[in-house]
């Protein structure tokens, strides 16, 4: 008769060395493509209006997206900063006004 005990623990153990490694830091690209939305956000309120019509008559959608960090008034570079060193362990490869695409 066989135990299936320490099979078990082995998969446990594989388990929980899994997840460490999911929790632990991610690459800085990664982490800069993470906080550039959050960023965004920062920098000012994004949102949608769409008015339409079909045939089941008129029709409208509004989205609005607004971070607290806006409404607190934080700087969007410092946040940026903050949240790539927080989830990478490193500083930025080039600051968020030197991205291309940032409209701040």
């Amino acid at each position: 008769m066989t135990t299936l005990a320490p099979h078990i623990a082995l998969l446990g153990a594989l388990a929980a060395l899994a997840l460490l490694a999911a929790c632990g830091p991610m690459s800085v690209e990664r982490a800069e493509e993470a906080c550039y939305d959050r960023a965004r956000l920062a920098a000012g309120p994004r949102g949608m209006v769409a008015v339409g019509a079909g045939s089941g008559g008129p029709a409208s959608k509004v989205r609005l997206e607004i971070s607290s960090e806006w409404l607190q008034g934080k700087d969007p570079a410092a946040l940026y900063n903050s949240c790539v060193y927080q989830k990478s362990g490193q500083p930025p490869r080039r600051p968020l006004y030197d991205r291309p695409g940032w409209k701040g």
